[in-house]
């Protein structure tokens, strides 16, 4: 084993760093096995100095991150301080004073992942980032490494914790959104300004990632539909479970079935109560993969936490390391296949409708008509009516969003329609 340590710098002490900084002290033996090296913490660079930080030396602490990745003794710099900048011109630094970089930064890989790439190869240095998408869950490195041989052709999962909780808490104590979003808050998977999870950003960021390596092209979270949860009521999850599905939030990426494109999108989906995600409780996060050899493979665990994400940084830290020390290099950015994103309009799918109507006679054949002219098949119909108002629920057979959405325009302009209650997409069929 080689005696003298590699360097690591470790960018951002909160709720991960603290936890990658204490693993890399307690487990420092069986670190140094695994990789062939001691490895040493040469450096934390933090925004708040004063704070104190159990189980760091206060000498490590530093405010100034730009001169901790230029000193050229740093080996792998740890990125977990999140956001574009300054984190995009830290990383790129790093690469450019001899550092590989382990990111959990999903915000700026899903927006710049193609140029740090880019910088990683111009330098020859290491880009790993397991855990920016879905935490402990092994899921990066399947994709990039064990179904390297493997054509995968979808991936679908729920990769938000606090979504799923959410929705889960709906759907399990028959709370209301607000409610739940609040038990949320209060148990502490919930950010005090909870946008970025609810309206979906968060997992579109994840998606974008998982389908630039699941398919091989370069997909940015621009590209990637998204919707949040914060318009599913306690009426949709009451309608989905009579349906038998349950209410999740998922990050789809598909292949088109001609291999032509592929789509990304993240929206709130009834699934069936027999497929495996429904299952899927509380804070946890499952991942499906389906490819061609393997068939369909599922990750399921923890997709946030301290420690959870500290486990795949450490994981990710581990294999920088070897690397280094056999000046070589993992794999990089694979965008070969150079494939359009479809828009949310082609991509087909199923739709459960709820319309508030008059009760009166025709009206069903009038909303059937609708659905008729705009080349959408309908599979269900259920209908309830009292004291001259009724709620009507529709849903379709699979037709490309684009009908979909159209039909609902024309649902609007009829004069029965009283309103449309929600509408939501069904999955998993």
């Amino acid at each position: 084993m080689r005696t003298r340590p590699l360097k690591v710098a470790l960018l951002g002490c909160g709720v991960v760093g603290s936890e990658v900084a204490r693993i890399m002290t307690t487990h420092a033996d069986d670190l140094a096995a695994r990789i062939g090296a001691p490895v040493e913490l040469a450096g934390v660079a933090v925004r708040r100095p004063s704070k104190v930080r159990e189980g760091i030396d206060p000498a490590l602490i530093t405010t100034d991150a730009t001169a901790l990745v230029q000193r050229g003794d740093i080996d792998v710099v740890v990125e977990v301080i999140g956001g574009i900048e300054p984190a995009r011109t830290l990383i790129t630094t790093a690469f450019e004073h001899g550092a590989g970089v382990v990111s959990a930064n999903k915000a700026l890989l899903a927006e710049d992942g193609a140029a740090l790439h880019a910088a990683a190869e111009k330098y020859g240095r290491d880009l790993y980032y397991e855990a920016a998408v879905a935490g402990a869950i092994p899921l990066v490195r399947p994709l990039r490494e064990s179904l390297a041989g493997d054509k995968v052709n979808r991936v679908l999962g729920i990769v938000n914790g606090t979504t799923n909780f959410i929705l889960d808490k709906m759907d399990t104590s028959g709370a209301g959104y607000s409610e739940a979003l609040d038990e949320a808050t209060a148990l502490g998977y919930a950010e005090a300004d909870p946008t970025a999870d609810v309206e979906g950003f968060d997992a579109a960021a994840k998606a974008a990632i998982l389908a630039g390596i699941a398919f091989h092209t370069r997909v940015k979270i621009g590209d990637v539909h998204r919707e949040g949860i914060t318009e599913v009521t306690a009426a949709d999850i009451a309608s989905a479970r009579r349906m038998g599905c349950t209410v999740k939030l998922l990050a789809i990426c598909e292949r088109a079935a001609d291999g032509a494109s592929v789509t990304a999108r993240v929206h709130p989906v009834m699934i069936p109560l027999s497929h495996p995600l429904a299952s899927v409780r509380e804070a946890y996060n499952a991942v499906f993969v389906e490819a061609e050899a393997a068939g369909q493979l599922m990750f399921y665990g923890p997709g946030a936490g301290g420690s959870p994400t500290a486990s795949a940084v450490l994981g990710d830290l581990v294999a920088v390391c070897r690397n280094k020390l056999g000046e070589a290099t993992g794999p990089g950015e694979s965008a070969y296949t150079r494939l359009p994103v479809s828009p949310m309009g082609e991509v087909v799918t199923r739709y459960h409708i709820s319309l508030d109507v008059a009760d009166k006679p025709g009206v069903l054949a009038q909303v059937a008509t609708v659905f008729a002219e705009q080349g959408v098949s309908i599979d269900t119909v259920r209908q309830q009516g009292k004291d001259g108002e009724a709620s009507l629920v529709v849903v379709t057979h699979r037709a490309p969003d684009a009908a979909l959405s159209g039909t609902v325009e024309a649902l609007r302009k009829l004069d029965t329609v009283r309103g449309v209650a929600s509408i939501m997409r069904v999955e998993g069929e």
